[in-house]
């Protein structure tokens, strides 16, 4: 990629980049929220088309305006949510959009010849038959790449692959990669996560304000360096923190039981306490309950069975409690999907900062809202959380994933919550904002506020948690220490090996 400029308005997303890939190797690409690495790797595959610069592959200049150029190039994308169709099969799934025949019975019978010595020579074994939906995580990544190469890729763009895999997981993705740079594709790797750079890659390329301001052979470079180039100035990678002091419970968690509305229980007879100066990290493969028990803490799902006890409250399936009240508790929440939970895409950031606080007096002139208070309050969180670019009118659909998340953390924890749940508070987030907020984080507890943590990054878990639970299929299997735990012991009872952990 030569010379690639790209303008969205005012927003300078691309300056006069330059890309260079060698053929059959695995080339990082890492950056902070807003550098531009998103955007470069969107007009390779042809979601936006840029306004200078070229592209070539194998040396020769090619065009690319759309996904279809883009695949008809040797080019494939695994994004960071998966493109599948839950109700279809794998082998339905990797036709989809790549049919060969009016009549799909031929064809199907290729593409499962084809998807055999795929799986064969990439070590990518998955059912053909088995239905999408029912696959675990690790498992609709392989779909994932198996589509892309379906396809014949040559060319294997990876867009955060690790952000919902178990150590496991990720351990048997990177033997796949190394399989496919061995059978000369060329793997470019979108990532936050340097340990995994490190690991992994044979090269890498940092981005800074849209510009592209280092390459390096990861074998002479370090997390450090990676760390310093992306931010602009030394982050310290490594957490520090004094021992929690806790007090008493905050929050109590009794026999807690919540169905989905088919009646499945997606939270099974959870009990446990959470105390006022300290830090629970919730540990777990997603989709084991994790995500259902912090939204029913916070209001949103209704209690099937049990009861929780806040701030001396007592909320049942007889008496339930909605998130407004669950504020007014001194319950703050982190969700873990910001964009259906977190915001209104449709807003501009000033209305979202203030969402779910909007009848606070400080935002009110008579019966009005006061929209200058508003926007000077979103001004100032964009300020403390250097949310870019720092525009109080600008659509917060507009806004990358990670600066959306930090307007969030930043209205959340404003109010300085007695409780705050938090839900892969850096999901997305780059590495100078991480080191800031874990740092918040551990203010809000030394300050004597609970903190229940859920996150799917295990090293984030165990730097931030004073205690450890582990859940799988919507029960605690396991208690850790913080200050003791690995990621094998997590690893394991993740995957509900609890006696092998022990």
């Amino acid at each position: 990629m030569r010379g690639i400029d790209k303008s969205f308005g005012a927003i300078h997303a691309n300056r006069n980049v330059t890309l260079e890939v060698a053929a059959g190797t695995i080339h990082g690409i890492v950056g902070e929220n807003g550098a531009g690495k998103s955007t470069l790797m969107s007009i390779l595959y042809g979601f936006h088309e840029a306004d200078a610069g070229e592209i070539l592959i194998g040396g020769r200049r090619t065009e690319i305006r759309t996904p279809r150029d883009a695949i008809a190039a040797g080019i494939g994308m695994v994004h960071q949510h998966f493109m599948l169709v839950e109700t279809l099969s794998v082998v339905e799934n990797v036709m989809l959009g790549a049919e060969d025949a009016f009549l799909l019975r031929g064809g199907r019978a290729r593409a499962r010849a084809e998807l055999d010595r795929l799986s064969r020579d990439f070590g990518l074994s998955v059912h053909p038959d088995a239905i999408v939906g029912d696959l675990p995580v690790g498992e609709l990544q392989r779909v994932e790449i198996l589509k892309a190469l379906y396809r014949q890729a040559r060319i294997l763009i990876l867009d955060e692959p690790t952000g919902v895999l178990t150590p496991a997981e990720t351990d048997q993705l990177f033997r796949i990669l190394r399989l496919l740079r061995e059978q000369g594709v060329t793997i470019l790797l979108i990532t936050h996560k340097l340990r995994e750079i490190m690991e992994v890659t044979d090269s890498v390329s940092v981005m800074r304000g849209g510009e592209k301001v280092a390459d390096r052979l990861t074998a002479a470079t370090s997390r450090e360096e990676l760390a310093e180039l992306m931010v602009g100035r030394k982050v310290r990678l490594e957490l520090e923190r004094t021992p929690a002091r806790p007090r008493e419970s905050v929050l109590a968690v009794r026999d807690l039981v919540v169905s989905d509305a088919f009646g499945v229980r997606r939270v099974d007879g959870v009990s446990f306490d959470l105390r006022g100066g300290e830090v629970v990290g919730i540990a777990g493969v997603s989709g084991n309950g994790q995500s259902e028990l912090l939204e029913t803490l916070a209001g949103i799902r209704p209690v099937s069975a049990g009861e929780i006890v806040v701030a001396g409250r007592r909320v049942d399936h007889a008496m339930p409690c909605d998130p407004a009240a669950m504020r007014r508790l001194g319950l703050a929440h982190v969700p873990e999907d910001r964009q259906r939970l977190g915001l209104v895409r449709e807003f501009a950031a000033w209305e979202c900062a203030c969402l779910g606080y909007q009848d606070d007096a400080a935002y009110a002139r008579g019966p009005l809202l006061d929209r200058a208070a508003m926007e000077a309050a979103c001004r100032r969180f964009m300020a403390d959380f250097d949310v870019r670019p720092p525009r109080p009118d600008l659509g917060a659909a507009k806004f990358s994933g990670g600066n959306q998340q930090k307007l969030i953390l930043a209205r959340e924890l404003a109010r300085a919550p007695a409780i705050l749940l938090v839900g892969q508070p850096t999901r997305g987030v780059d590495i100078g904002a991480i080191e800031f907020i874990h740092r918040q984080i551990i203010a809000m507890r030394d300050r004597g506020a609970a903190i229940l943590l859920v996150s799917s990054e295990l090293e984030e878990v165990m730097a931030l948690s004073d205690r450890i639970l582990v859940m799988f299929q919507g029960r605690i299997v396991g208690e850790l220490d913080g200050a003791a735990a690995d990621e094998r012991q997590l690893g394991l009872l993740m995957a509900n090996a609890g006696a092998a952990a022990a």
